[in-house]
């Protein structure tokens, strides 16, 4: 996502900046925070509509690939010691009807996100005996669960040095006035979180990102903690150590199924790689945006910044990278449409990669970019179409991943989904399942071929003990 087209209607005064530095001083904000804020805000008030037109790019079509990256020769134990692995975890879930760390879901064995992360760290400093750095990224919303959690199953971890680093916090805006949103009732709710952009930041104004430096940390890998498939590779570490690049951007290829999403392309006036999403794309040129055959590539959002280079970009731009602003209009109270209209003020990660002159790009697999995003990821990975490996990584066990689409009505949020399925149906040999009504999963369920199950009767209907292969059943009425 990002800017949109309209500009901000012009306020009838002029916004003393004091109004924010104050509120955002007071709730114990960085200078680098501030200054990050004060970036997207004057962007705001300009009307900054962040629009490119293809006249003023040029598609990228060839890439270095992963598959051709080979990490020979290279000091492994001596990268990953300088190496540390970054999580996105300031999410809550909320999409999937979770109310803490989206990352303390039970995704597959009894193991919730973060279990399987901690154990990929683990495994990897005792097979190569380097102690390379783990830190997760956490919002207001999700510190204290995340760290309860890590106390309880991972205490070893959360005892180490910088393991967290908290994501800061953006003021909303009064859509009418432009000044600093007010809501007495919850005053919490003024406040919204800043996306993740805010990691560089977050790393600055922390010190973390200079003690990172001083701990001879140079090398950083970031990914969304809900994406399973984006582990630590080697081949890919040594690819970029060796390449001198200061960030490089994982991506895959686009897919029918990704026309409308963002996708990288090169900007002509200096060279240098961009992302371009869907309201930074013209009218005119929506054909030439959704042609997957013209822009190939989207972005993973799995990324690797050097450290060094990082800071001498945030040194030479006034300690704030210039991101181009996502402008998302909700009201104060997201949960109540009647109360004020607020602008909540954004950035993202991977537009970072138009700040550095020497920024890379290679395509990966699609199984580095696995996200858990609905019920259905999770529904499909609980199946034993999915293993978890010694590495304890997950990976494809069913010759093809299963396609499946549940009934959003009865199946959207995961407390819906685990009532209607305490036992997950064999997707061994499934190609899709596609679930109409309330359908009971319980015990000795296979799914083999396309399957459809239906149940009409509004009533949830339950099966056992069965098998369905390349069929259509309306399961209410066998």
């Amino acid at each position: 996502m990002a800017t949109s087209t309209a500009p901000a209607a012009p306020p009838t005064e002029v916004i003393p900046w004091e109004l924010f530095e104050e509120k955002m001083t007071k709730a114990g904000l960085s200078q680098a925070a501030q200054g990050a804020f004060k970036l997207n805000y004057e962007q705001l008030v300009a009307g900054v509509t962040g629009l490119v037109p293809d006249a003023d790019i040029d598609p990228v079509q060839e890439l270095p690939r992963l598959e051709d990256l080979k990490a020979e020769g290279a000091d492994i134990k001596e990268l990953l010691r300088q190496t540390a692995v970054l999580k996105l975890n300031g999410g809550l879930g909320t999409s999937m009807g979770l109310e803490r760390a989206k990352s303390l879901l039970e995704v597959k064995d009894g193991k919730t996100f973060l279990d399987l992360i901690a154990e990929q760290i683990k495994y990897t400093r005792q097979k190569h005996g380097s102690n390379v750095r783990f830190i997760l990224m956490n919002s207001f919303s999700t510190s204290k669960d995340t760290k309860d959690y890590l106390s309880k199953h991972h205490s070893d971890l959360l005892a180490e040095k910088d393991v967290e680093l908290m994501q800061n916090m953006s003021c909303k805006v009064d859509a009418a006035t432009l000044k600093p949103a007010t809501y007495s009732e919850h005053p919490d709710m003024e406040w919204c979180p800043p996306g993740h952009g805010d990691i560089y930041p977050s790393l600055l104004g922390s010190g973390m990102l200079d003690r990172l430096i001083a701990d001879g940390i140079t090398y950083l890998f970031v990914s969304n903690s809900d994406n399973l498939g984006a582990t630590l590779d080697l081949d890919l570490l040594a690819y970029f150590a060796g390449s001198g690049k200061g960030f490089l951007m994982e991506v895959c290829e686009r897919q029918a199924s990704d026309k409308k999403g963002g996708h990288l392309a090169r900007r002509k006036k200096d060279g240098r790689l961009i992302l371009r999403e869907s309201a930074m794309c013209p009218d005119g040129d929506k054909d030439k945006f959704e042609d997957i055959t013209l822009h190939k590539f989207f972005n993973t959002n799995n990324l690797w910044v050097n450290l060094k280079t990082l800071k001498s970009a945030l040194e030479a731009s006034g300690g704030v990278l210039r991101l181009p602003l996502i402008k998302n209009k909700k009201t104060v109270n997201p949960r109540d449409s009647s109360t004020e209209p607020v602008f909540q003020l954004e950035t993202a990660m991977g537009s970072a990669i138009e700040c550095f002159d020497d920024a890379g790009a290679v395509v990966v697999p699609r199984s580095r970019f696995a996200p858990v995003k609905t019920c259905n990821d999770l529904f499909a990975l609980r199946s034993d179409a999915f293993k978890v490996t010694e590495e304890s990584t997950v990976v494809l066990a069913a010759p093809v991943p299963p396609h499946i689409k549940l009934d959003d009505k009865h199946y959207k949020l995961v407390d819906q989904m685990e009532a209607l399925a305490p036992a997950i149906p064999s997707l061994f040999h499934c190609k899709s399942l596609t679930v109409k009504g309330p359908v009971r999963f319980e015990t000795g369920v296979g799914i083999r071929g396309a399957v459809t199950l239906i149940n009409s009767t509004g009533e949830p209907v339950a099966v056992r003990g069965r098998t369905f292969e390349d069929t259509e059943v309306d399961v209410g009425q066998s």
